[in-house]
């Protein structure tokens, strides 16, 4: 085979390993910037010049044939180690420079992350990132992710993790509601209340709360009951703002609220355990090269919460 037939076959392998990690045309597509139709017929040219079936083409997914899968496996290590040796590269200009692509939950990317980066890159004009905001744990390594913010009480093993910070939960209600409903003054009383909760798998859900003070009793577990559950704690946020119940939120999406007077804390005294975690990390999958951007973001990160969540509202205005 001469060698611009190697040189042809070396791109058209590099995309079949990107379609294997994404699992669509249309995903693969999105990850390396071009059209549906062009990646469809890179891969059907690397098929016509490996003279054998690459891909099992469905209406509903995309598999690799066991040439295919053979071919993207052998080839991934190849294209992996270039990556991180033209980072390597990069990072010898001695200044952070390049894409970082970063996923983060919701509530925590819009209060907190979006300000902190939007200072992040003005001190390093040749970094640009790219920000994927979702409440799903996606699989960084598969779609391309360089860093995710992950609120978790264990990071996987399979991955380096950098603790930014602790985080804590609190109940919370309107002064409105809190009127109109006698505030408990113990956690067995919630089950009078309506509480605004996160749906977890369980049909009942529960909230566990123990006394900040260790002489001040055990830990209870309550049934509780309300008429909104939702996966995303601005959702909850925002009811208990409109005077619908006392909601379980994680600091960071109470602290505006209650820095307002908007919203007051329920059962002070007590600390709720068990339903959100209590540390902020930043991981990412493993590598024997981090990249300049993404150590930089990491210890910036690192530095801006140490002293705790930032006022969104102030630094928006700011």
């Amino acid at each position: 085979m001469n060698e611009q037939k190697i040189h042809e076959l070396w791109g058209h392998v590099h995309w079949l390993t990107v379609l294997d990690q994404q699992g669509s045309y249309t995903a693969a597509a999105a990850r390396l910037g071009v059209s549906k139709a062009a990646m469809s017929q890179r891969i059907a040219e690397l098929e016509r010049l490996a003279g054998v079936a690459l891909v099992q083409r469905t209406t509903r997914s995309v598999r690799l044939t066991e040439a295919g899968q053979r071919l993207a496996d052998q080839a991934r290590p190849a294209f992996d180690q270039i990556a991180q040796s033209v980072a390597q590269v990069r990072d010898l200009a001695g200044a952070p420079r390049g894409l970082v692509r970063l996923t983060a939950p919701v509530a925590l990317a819009r209060q907190q992350l979006v300000p902190l980066l939007a200072e992040f890159l003005r001190q390093h004009p040749e970094v640009r990132i790219e920000l994927n905001v979702s409440d799903r744990l996606v699989p960084l390594a598969t779609e391309g992710f360089d860093l995710a913010i992950r609120h978790t009480e264990r990071p996987p093993d399979t991955h380096v993790a950098w603790t930014l910070c602790s985080t804590r939960s609190t109940l919370v209600a309107s002064r409105a509601y809190l009127r109109r409903h006698s505030a408990p003054g113990h956690p067995s009383e919630l089950t009078t209340h309506n509480c605004l909760h996160y749906p977890r798998s369980q049909d009942n859900p529960a909230w566990t709360l123990e006394p900040r003070d260790p002489e001040g009793g055990e830990r209870v577990t309550v049934q509780v009951r309300g008429s909104l559950a939702a996966n995303n704690s601005e959702a909850l946020r925002d009811a208990a703002l409109a005077g619908l119940g006392i909601a379980l939120l994680p600091d960071f999406s109470a602290q505006m609220a209650l820095a307002s007077g908007k919203l007051v804390e329920v059962l002070p005294a007590w600390t709720p355990v068990g339903s959100f975690a209590e540390q902020l990390y930043a991981i990412r999958p493993y590598a024997s090269h981090v990249p300049l951007a993404v150590s930089a973001l990491v210890s910036y990160l690192r530095e801006a919460l140490a002293s705790g969540f930032v006022d969104a509202a102030h630094a928006t205005k700011a």
